[in-house]
């Protein structure tokens, strides 16, 4: 008998290699507004931070603050000087603005108000999806050591939300941003916790006494006064006396006549 024939070896099917997938982009943790000016990234040199925030609208408040202040210039300066570290700007609207008690601003003394915008810039460049890597506490432009005017910075899935010690907001968007300077609109003016911190209460003054040269004369004069009323008794006394003597002499003398006459 023929051998049958035998049939072809099925080919062993063959798994696909597995995919390596694609490392996600870094996801901005903060959305774009939809007036941010067009960023440029090739514009780190001629950032006019004034004009970009006039430009975006609603930043008046800001606007005129960062003037009478004159902490616009140290801004600039620091921007222009900064090679590698950057601005970071915490922009309040003028609702943000609004929402504080009236005549807040003005009532602070020239270095708070200086201090309070100083508050709002951090002086490194935060992009939108690095405000997770900062460690808190944050430093600001306002922190004149390690201790005081910072804030914390919280960062979890689309929301980046900013802590003083007196209150929390929240970065709703990118105003601006390029390699060295970014903008982003927060939701509220940012109090300081040490514009709050209760002060040290300073201890009740000392009752004044009496100064001893006082209390000297004030015995001099008690003195002279009871010397006085001792002169004038020895006086009155003397006088007295004297008025005796005379009645005595007369009294003698007219008896002296009297006894004449007889003889």
């Amino acid at each position: 008998n023929p051998s049958a024939p035998t049939a072809p070896a099925k080919p062993s099917p063959t798994k696909p290699a597995p995919s390596t997938p694609a490392p996600a982009p870094a996801k901005p943790l903060v959305p774009a507004l939809p007036q941010s000016p067009t960023t440029n990234p090739d514009s780190s040199g001629n950032q006019d931070i004034i004009k970009i925030l006039r430009k975006a609208k609603s930043f008046n408040t800001l606007i005129r603050l960062l003037k009478t202040t004159q902490i616009i210039n140290q801004v600039n300066a620091q921007l222009v000087t900064t090679k590698n570290g950057g601005l970071t700007i915490l922009a309040p609207d003028d609702g943000a603005f609004s929402q504080l008690k009236a005549g807040y601003f003005n009532s602070l003394g020239e270095r708070q108000q200086k201090e309070l915008i100083q508050y709002h810039v951090l002086p490194v460049y935060v992009s939108s999806s690095n405000f997770d890597s900062l460690s808190n506490p944050v430093l600001t432009l306002a922190s004149d050591s390690p201790q005081g005017f910072q804030i914390n910075v919280t960062a979890y899935g689309n929301s980046v939300n900013i802590s003083t010690g007196v209150l929390d907001a929240t970065i709703n968007g990118i105003v601006y941003t390029d390699k060295t300077l970014a903008i982003y609109h927060v939701d509220k003016v940012l109090i300081p916790l040490d514009f709050v911190k209760p002060k040290a209460i300073a201890p009740a003054p000392a009752l004044a006494k009496a100064p001893k040269a006082d209390k000297e004369n004030s015995s001099a004069d008690d003195d002279d006064q009871a010397q006085g009323t001792k002169d004038s008794s020895d006086s009155i006394s003397l006088i007295h006396m004297h008025g005796v003597s005379v009645l005595v002499s007369l009294g003698v003398s007219l008896f002296a006549a009297g006894v004449t006459t007889m003889l």
